[in-house]
């Protein structure tokens, strides 16, 4: 009988943070999300052995952080939101939309995160909603994801949306459809999502911090204002299925997945990004604090909500208007799905793996023996 440890042998951004992180310049926050990160699936945080039915080899399965920033973690709740996503779409072209904003801004959205991010959303919700209304006469539906990074993990907010190519009549009777191939004039998308989030961030002024008067923030302002705002707006080619699992990948964990670090040593880390300009993937070496500094960005505001949904998509009476609208399409009912598949069902489905199966004689399957207490519960136990 033997007793084998189960821990990823590559490197982590746990290590990284380990190796690089300094704990005196933390927030609250920032702390406790590198605690997860680091104490995720060790013992830490407790968890359970397994044995083998057919050799008798025993594991221990340690428990995961949850938390939203890892990236080992939550698979099965990003898994069930694209399933839940791909079940809504409708039989008609969807476009993936993406707003983008000057960098004089960064700044300010740095030092105000959770503020400027809802201020973010609602300019470029409400520029897709104003459109519609006015080119095409209908609601439209739509739901996005807000991101902050790029793909060298420097500081870049925008968001991503998925928007149906049309909408609902505002009468509710018919279903208007956007031309073929054709979803909505950039030039008015991004002039009036410039002016709507320029105009939002001057109102809500005495709500920012660190900004030193209301006399510089409109010279950042109009610094911004005369630049270039990109707004992305063209149909997926592989399909809107595509673009839901590209946005999966964001939703429940942030900016870097632990197969992207390459490398870190006693100053640098080396990780792999994706150069859109020449469509190959490069590697990059920074600073290990540099790196640090860069992930910390990225951490969400606190119970702040990245996904989003608008429209006939929209929380309420979503339901009743996707069977109108499918009526009208003459699409057949859906069945409503549960998506109460737990994390061996996916892992098969989805990776053809079998997480039950003995990694050791590969024939046998685990069986649960009895649950490890957390190492930080142990200790506290300990001190009381």
């Amino acid at each position: 009988m033997c007793l084998k440890l189960e821990r990823p042998r590559q490197v982590e951004l746990a290590d990284v943070l380990l190796q690089f992180g300094d704990w005196k310049a933390y927030s609250q926050q920032e702390s406790k999300v590198i605690n997860h990160i680091i104490n995720c699936r060790t013992p830490a945080l407790g968890g359970h052995k397994q044995k083998c039915d057919h050799c008798n080899a025993e594991h221990i399965l340690y428990n995961s952080c949850c938390d939203r920033h890892c990236p080992k973690c939550q698979y099965l709740e990003r898994q069930k939101w694209v399933e839940a996503r791909v079940e809504e779409l409708l039989p008609v072209q969807y476009f993936h939309v993406v707003f983008t904003m000057s960098s004089h801004l960064y700044k300010i959205f740095l030092k105000n995160k959770k503020i400027c991010y809802n201020l973010f959303f609602k300019a470029s919700s409400d520029t897709i909603k104003e459109v519609v209304a006015s080119k095409l006469k209908a609601e439209a539906g739509f739901y996005g994801v807000n991101h902050s990074w790029n793909q060298q993990q420097g500081y870049h907010p925008h968001a991503h949306y998925v928007v149906a190519g049309g909408g609902l009549s505002l009468d509710g009777d018919q279903w208007i459809s956007s031309k073929q191939n054709y979803f909505l004039p950039i030039r008015i998308l991004s002039k009036v999502f410039r002016g709507k989030l320029l105009s939002l961030l001057e109102s809500n002024y005495k709500n920012l911090k660190e900004v030193e008067s209301f006399e510089k923030l409109k010279v950042q302002l109009k610094k911004a204002a005369q630049k270039k705002w990109v707004v992305y707006c063209k149909q997926p080619f592989a399909g809107p299925e595509q673009v839901v699992e590209y946005l999966g990948n964001y939703t429940h964990r942030i900016a870097l997945s632990n197969s992207r670090i390459i490398n870190i040593n006693k100053e640098d880390v080396t990780f792999t990004y994706r150069d859109r300009k020449e469509n190959k993937t490069k590697e990059l070496t920074i600073k290990g604090v540099e790196f640090v500094k860069r992930f910390l960005n990225h951490i969400v505001p606190k119970k702040f909500n990245r996904i989003r949904y608008y429209g006939f998509l929209g929380r309420r009476g979503k339901k009743k208007k996707l069977e109108k609208i499918r009526t009208l399409l003459s699409v057949k009912k859906v069945e409503e799905q549960s998506f109460e598949k737990d994390w061996k069902e996916l892992l098969k489905e989805k990776l053809g793996l079998d997480p039950t199966l003995c990694k050791v004689c590969k024939v046998g399957h685990m069986i649960k023996l009895g649950k490890i207490e957390s190492v930080l519960l142990q200790k506290s136990k300990d001190t009381s």
